[in-house]
């Protein structure tokens, strides 16, 4: 391969349309930007999102982020979790006693995730169906 004989891929350059070559060319005098108006000068174009002086819809649109309200009232604590902990019976205030969950915290769930090889007995805390297969399995319960 020499430097000389690269080309671009085959379709990747497109011809530019030859406007203002007169009436039989299809795009001749006004070339194809019709008559009057912004659009129509050379130069004149608004800037992205320009809505002809109406307020802009991102300006428009609350500036912060969507943040669930009930989501600081809820957390999730793993298997390995409670297999850390050295308690039978594990329930809500337990968990924000050991500092596994914030104080303020109203549901707990219990997901999946690690391994649990003691009986734990899980009291008034939500539970996943794995999470549920493994604490029974380990000999424990969920009520």
């Amino acid at each position: 391969m020499h430097l000389n004989t690269i080309k671009p891929a085959a379709g990747s350059k497109k011809v530019a349309k030859r406007v203002g070559r007169g009436i039989a060319s299809g795009s001749g005098k006004t070339c194809g930007r019709g008559h009057k108006g912004q659009k129509s000068r050379s130069g004149g174009w608004h800037k992205v999102g320009f809505e002809g002086g109406q307020m802009p819809l991102q300006k428009r649109l609350p500036k912060f982020g969507f943040a669930s309200r009930m989501a600081k009232f809820s957390d999730e604590v793993c298997l390995y979790h409670l297999e850390a902990l050295k308690a039978d019976t594990v329930d809500l205030a337990l968990l924000i006693e050991k500092g596994l969950v914030r104080r303020f915290v109203t549901k707990v769930k219990v997901i999946n995730t690690g391994e649990l090889s003691k009986s734990i007995k899980v009291v008034g805390l939500k539970v996943t169906k794995g999470a549920q297969e493994s604490i029974e399995k380990a000999g424990g319960s969920v009520e």
